[in-house]
């Protein structure tokens, strides 16, 4: 058995926590190791406060915008999308590889930690542009491991 759900959030700040909340409780209940859901969901987290931060100016009428969150849960393995409708990636439509993230300048500074976090907690990262009208795709993975007895378990 799989799972998978995806969101379409404005881009504002309450929606991060809405989107993490709805990852663990997926991952509670299919079973999955609580250590493994946690470094997804702060993953996630990171991924979609970039949405937030970066993901293109304020729609016509002030709207923030939209981003969206996809996530699936599949056999041994977690795959999670967040993809924007900003700027994306500077060079990445031109064939360029995104850039490669670097850690924060000072050890309070809060931005410039989030990819980094991300490739960090994740067994695999891609960073590119959505083709066409543009925007940033974070896609990571991490292999899951499960709860004993777990219902969405592999035999």
């Amino acid at each position: 058995m799989s799972i998978w759900w995806s969101l379409h959030l404005r881009r504002e700040a309450a929606s991060v926590p809405l989107a993490r909340r709805l990852l663990i409780g997926t991952m509670e209940t299919a079973g999955v190791d609580p250590d493994v859901s946690f470094d997804l969901s702060v993953a996630l987290s990171e991924a979609c406060a970039n949405a937030v931060e970066h993901g293109g100016a304020s729609a016509p009428g002030g709207t923030a915008g939209a981003y969206r969150v996809t996530a699936y849960l599949d056999g041994e393995k977690c795959r999670i999308e967040v993809a924007d409708s900003g700027p994306g990636f500077p060079g990445a439509s031109r064939g360029c590889p995104a850039p490669a993230p670097r850690p924060a300048a000072a050890e309070s500074d809060e931005h410039g930690r989030g990819l980094c976090l991300i490739r960090e907690l994740a067994d695999h990262v891609h960073l590119g542009n959505k083709p066409g009208r543009g925007g940033a795709v974070i896609s990571f993975d991490r292999k899951l491991k499960w709860r004993e007895g777990a219902p969405l378990m592999t035999a």
